[in-house]
């Protein structure tokens, strides 16, 4: 087995981390995808996480092949599984939400 990429003490940091920005990221887009406000961010910042997300778990696959220690290969693939599942499934509904309220902006202007 080779040196391993970073130490127990660590391994909660990814999962952290994610959990933290992604719950205010889920916060302010259930605040403003309803108003159709701030859709450039929240979408962005959706798919940067995605993207995030996505490299966590090949680090973590990568991690397990090569021989490291379970507090790597576990705290980086979770969080990757984790981030790409629920950012993946979510940002449907935040874009079906940013439908609506533009089809209520464009109702409220024919009227």
């Amino acid at each position: 087995m080779n040196e391993p990429w970073f130490g127990p003490m660590w391994a909660w940091l990814p999962g952290t981390l994610l959990g933290i920005i992604g719950g205010t990221l889920g916060g302010l887009a259930g605040w403003l995808a309803p108003r159709g406000k701030a859709k450039g961010l929240i979408l962005g910042s959706f798919g940067l996480l995605i993207g995030i997300c996505a490299v966590l778990l090949i680090a973590g696959v990568v991690a397990l092949l090569v021989g490291q220690p379970y507090h790597v290969w576990y705290g980086l693939g979770l969080t990757g599984v984790i981030g790409v599942l629920v950012f993946g499934l979510n940002t449907p509904q935040i874009l079906r939400r940013y439908r609506q309220a533009e089809v209520r902006r464009m109702t409220a202007q024919d009227l």
